[in-house]
């Protein structure tokens, strides 16, 4: 099969397309051919190997995937050659064929396309783990959500809003900010022109918000305790500005903050599985029903990956960033 191949550490010119050995499965494990694969943020440092894949995993980048089963391992019982899916990958999606584990596969959701469901398994997993299982995040209450335009953004706008929150988002430009009022957020804050703790405290009387999804990381570790409410909390699921801070940690004690960061990609095979299962019962009965839209931003030829990265480093998409095979 054809797979992407980081040649060695770098910019995206690394990544070249090659001929590679089929996937072998397991007994747990589902051969997926794959129609479309979806960019994350963790390829890009993957491709300049600050993000190796956890061990037993495909070295290939790409954390999901949709296509059509093409053989399933002896103790697979839901899944049967021909059945049109997507699934949670530890990598390899930039790759004509994977082997998943089964728990990490789900059915493309009802009134979605094949393709535009590649958009869905890694965004759904992380902000259902993060902000609906371990942050608990419930109607009526306040989320903010860090690059608002991103593939994890668009997604949580429309989760978080039809679970019955009020959204605040920051993102860095005007055209991002109203495509995120579009799908839904109440309160959209320009970062580059604003304080976002400032602009939150006003627009929530001075108390904050319960839930803060945060993608920065060490700048904006001060700012987002400040910006919580009592009994607030934050999750933070990437470092995009840096991993090292000095922070007042008084408001911890006197708001009872709590502060959890948490990956999806280096979990056990059984945790992702968990997610996967509370994924497809929370979030997909949403889409089936329309109300979680796919915001596909742009596709590319699999041999296109280069430019891919290149346009997701550029941070000019909205939403997510296709490959086809």
């Amino acid at each position: 099969m054809k797979a992407v191949v980081i040649t060695s550490p770098g910019g995206p010119e690394v990544l070249q397309l090659q001929e590679v050995e089929n996937p072998r499965i397991g007994d747990d494990e589902v051969l997926i051919n794959i129609g479309a694969t979806a960019l994350n943020r963790a390829d890009t440092l993957q491709r300049k190997g600050s993000y190796p894949p956890p061990e037993g995993a495909s070295p290939y980048p790409g954390l999901e995937c949709a296509g059509t089963v093409e053989s399933v391992g002896k103790n697979v019982t839901r899944w049967t050659v021909g059945d049109e899916v997507c699934a949670l990958l530890s990598g390899g999606g930039y790759a004509e064929k994977v082997a998943v584990p089964a728990g990490q596969v789900l059915p493309v959701p009802r009134g979605i396309s094949l393709i535009e469901a590649a958009s869905f398994p890694e965004v759904a997993c992380t902000v259902w783990s993060t902000v609906f299982m371990m942050s608990g995040l419930s109607a009526g209450e306040t989320f903010l959500i860090h690059g608002g335009s991103s593939g994890i953004g668009t997604f949580a706008i429309q989760i978080a809003k039809h679970q019955g929150a009020r959204v605040f988002v920051t993102a860095g430009s005007q055209e991002k900010l109203t495509f995120c009022k579009g799908l839904g957020a109440d309160i959209c804050i320009n970062y580059k022109t604003e304080d976002f703790a400032a602009r939150v405290k006003e627009e929530t009387g001075g108390k904050g918000v319960d839930v803060i999804l945060d993608n920065v990381g060490g700048p904006y570790f001060q700012r987002n305790l400040n910006s919580l409410n009592i009994n607030g909390r934050l999750f933070i699921i990437g470092f995009q500005g840096g991993t090292v801070t000095e922070a007042n940690l008084g408001c911890m004690l006197a708001r009872r903050l709590t502060v959890q960061a948490a990956g999806l990609r280096s979990r056990s095979p059984e945790n992702k599985a968990l997610v996967v299962s509370e994924v497809e019962k929370n979030v997909w009965p949403a889409i089936a029903a329309g109300k979680v839209k796919p915001v596909v931003y742009k596709s590319f030829p699999l041999y296109e990956a280069a430019e891919a990265h290149s346009l997701m480093e550029s941070s000019k998409h909205i939403g997510k960033i296709l490959l086809i095979p």
